[in-house]
């Protein structure tokens, strides 16, 4: 083999190597950027879903607070007057899923045509629950609709 021979393919052999680690650089600033493109729309579509929705009840001074991650539930009272209750009372306090289930607008409520009741739906496996909101602690409560 002559030096010429010889130099044209080391060259050949520089030129590929080179060329391989190029290629793989660049698939791996490809996917990093895919990576922070993906992470960026889940922060956006994790703004644009609450986490808390209030729910109006026919009661004027009554909504349902709930946690749309996870189906806990507060009753939340409000009054314009100096005698009247204000504050939070706790319909469902235990989470109804894992917390790595969690994502915000899982859960939503639908009104019934029972002033005190409303139907809980996880909207990503269908579950349900009857929701009963009431100012009385023994006739409120979370019972799941098998």
């Amino acid at each position: 083999m002559n030096t010429r021979n010889f130099v044209l393919i080391c060259f050949l052999i520089l030129i590929a190597f080179n060329s391989y680690g190029q290629i793989e650089q660049d698939s791996i600033s490809a996917v990093q950027k895919v990576e922070k493109q993906v992470e960026k729309q889940t922060e956006i579509q994790q703004l644009k879903v609450p986490i808390y929705k209030l729910f109006p009840t026919t009661n004027y001074w009554t909504f349902i607070k709930l946690d749309t991650r996870n189906g806990k539930m507060w009753q939340v009272h409000f009054t314009i007057s100096e005698e009247g209750y204000e504050g939070e009372l706790i319909l469902n306090s235990s989470s109804l899923i894992w917390d790595d289930k969690e994502i915000n607008g899982r859960f939503t409520l639908y009104p019934t045509k029972n002033n005190f009741n409303f139907i809980l739906l996880d909207q990503l496996n269908g579950t349900t629950y009857q929701v009963q909101w009431n100012n009385d602690e023994n006739k409120r409560f979370v019972s799941r609709i098998y």
